[in-house]
């Protein structure tokens, strides 16, 4: 199979969409399955894809490279939850070694870093997020219905032994469930000189009775109280994502950042695509439109430029933007752990 990895990147072709935009970053999941069932993500008996639908470690890796070679430089492993993949290692390798891709990342739960935190450095994992909403062990319980919180505790401090320097949390807050914890957090990163990103909850997915709505905390909210219990200062520092980054007037380490779907929507200068586990290529995280990669690469095994040309063509796909709405039932029916967080 041809690789552009010696094409020079002046003549490379690049992946540009109908309103100019440049896509470098990919968010690749690797399974729909989870250790946890956070209530905002699915909902308690759900329903996993069958194993024999999902994209081989050797697809997922191809299609990765298909990326790289087409001007992705960051390539962020989703789930569910990545590492409970078997043998996924393989594609944090095969990925890691491709000297083009400039920050390979894993978002997990942090349940299994305890084992996987060296592995993953060595493979060449640039930074991990962790998703932690709750410090207190019977609200991660009630948040996770089935988590223990002192496992994601332990995830972290391994991942710190080893030497990750660029660690961040993710926290969903929710109104009425852990809004009381917010300094308790952030505290908690600043100790540790990690970075946190509050996320406003996107409304993918039937859930349940857990009402979205009455739950939103929006990043407005949440950064005029934080002010009043710091000085923040905002920058322009970018990781690749959406997220928008305060530092510390005090703590030059640590870094506050607010991803704000419905507040402050960040579709303009959207530069990402997702790769559900099935193989689905999503130009939006809220809108349908979408590619069947996994056809592609089974009916091309040994044909990389179809592979990048579907990609290429799928450019014309992507929309200005999502219709994100939360009082009303979810246009998008698929739930954020089929979707990759």
């Amino acid at each position: 199979m041809k690789s552009l990895s010696s094409t020079p990147d002046a003549i490379k072709p690049q992946l540009i969409d109908r309103f100019g935009r440049k896509i470098t970053y990919v968010r690749l999941s690797v399974t729909d399955r989870c250790d946890l069932r956070c209530v905002y993500c699915m909902s308690e008996d759900m329903k996993f894809v069958p194993r024999e639908q999902l994209l081989t470690l050797e697809e997922m890796t191809r299609i990765g490279n298909a990326f790289i070679d087409l001007g992705v430089n960051k390539i962020r492993l989703t789930g569910g939850e990545p590492l409970t993949r078997r043998n996924i290692l393989s594609v944090f390798e095969a990925l890691g070694s491709q000297e083009n891709l400039k920050d390979l990342t894993v978002t997990t739960n942090g349940t299994l870093l305890e084992k996987y935190a060296q592995p993953l450095k060595n493979a060449g994992v640039t930074r991990i997020n962790i998703s932690l909403d709750t410090l207190r062990t019977d609200r991660f319980k009630k948040i996770t219905r089935i988590g223990k919180l002192e496992k994601t505790l332990a995830g972290i401090e391994a991942a710190l032994q080893v030497g990750f320097q660029k660690i961040k949390l993710n926290a969903v807050i929710m109104n009425g469930y852990n809004d009381d914890e917010i300094i308790d957090l952030v505290d908690f990163i600043r100790a540790r000189d990690m970075d946190i990103s509050f996320i406003e909850e996107m409304p993918l997915g039937e859930i349940g009775d857990h009402d979205r709505a009455k739950t939103y905390y929006s990043s407005d909210k949440l950064r005029e109280y934080l002010q009043s219990n710091y000085q923040l200062t905002a920058t322009t520092e970018q990781t690749g994502g959406p997220a928008k980054y305060y530092r510390f007037t005090d703590n030059d380490q640590s870094r506050i950042g607010f991803i704000s779907p419905h507040s402050h929507n960040f579709c303009d200068d959207c530069n990402r695509v997702r790769v559900t586990a099935e193989g689905m290529l999503l130009l939006c995280l809220g809108q349908q439109h979408s590619l069947d990669l996994r056809k592609v690469v089974r009916a091309n095994p040994l044909d990389d430029d179809a592979l990048r040309a579907a990609i290429i063509g799928a450019m014309k796909l992507k929309p200005k933007g999502h219709d994100f709405n939360l009082n009303e039932q979810p246009i998008i029916m698929r739930h954020m752990s089929a979707t990759g967080g």
